[in-house]
């Protein structure tokens, strides 16, 4: 089975400057304090094959997992990151990604968007029930009040 869940969220920022935090690892160590006890890189810089291994808060679906950044496409603003292991693909999963995009608007604002994607075996349809968006709505939205916050007038 394969789903799809996606939001976004308009930002009074110049997505330059949008881009400037969604694009690299500052993304991740911003959203830290609210989501994870940290975050650890273990390897890469940023860029497509960077894997991360966040430590998750007690009581989290996962105890441990690894990220991987699967694409950064600075031109177009769009980011996508897997689950390279553990996690989701321990529940049966073949596939469990996110894509992050900034889109231009205007040249004073902005959109920023998530795409949940997953695909899921036959036999594990009913772990679909542990997918949520609303994490990364609540990433988004803390990442875009803290661009407002910090915006370069």
């Amino acid at each position: 089975m394969i789903g799809t869940l996606s939001d976004e969220f308009e930002v009074d920022v110049p997505a330059h400057e949008a881009w400037a935090l969604y694009g690299t690892l500052q993304f991740t160590y911003i959203c830290v304090p609210d989501l994870f006890d940290g975050v650890e890189v273990l390897k890469g810089d940023g860029g497509v094959g960077t894997i991360l291994q966040p430590i998750t808060k007690p009581g989290s679906l996962f105890y441990t997992y690894k990220d991987e950044i699967s694409m950064v496409d600075n031109e177009n603003m769009v980011k996508e990151v897997h689950a390279h292991e553990g996690g989701y693909l321990d529940l049966g999963f073949n596939y469990y990604g996110l894509r992050f995009e900034v889109i231009k608007k205007t040249e004073s604002s902005c959109i920023t968007k998530v795409t949940v994607r997953f695909d899921v075996k036959e036999g594990f349809i009913s772990n679909t029930s542990y997918v949520s968006i609303e994490p990364f709505i609540a990433l988004m939205k803390y990442s875009n009040n803290y661009l407002i916050k910090n915006h370069k007038k």
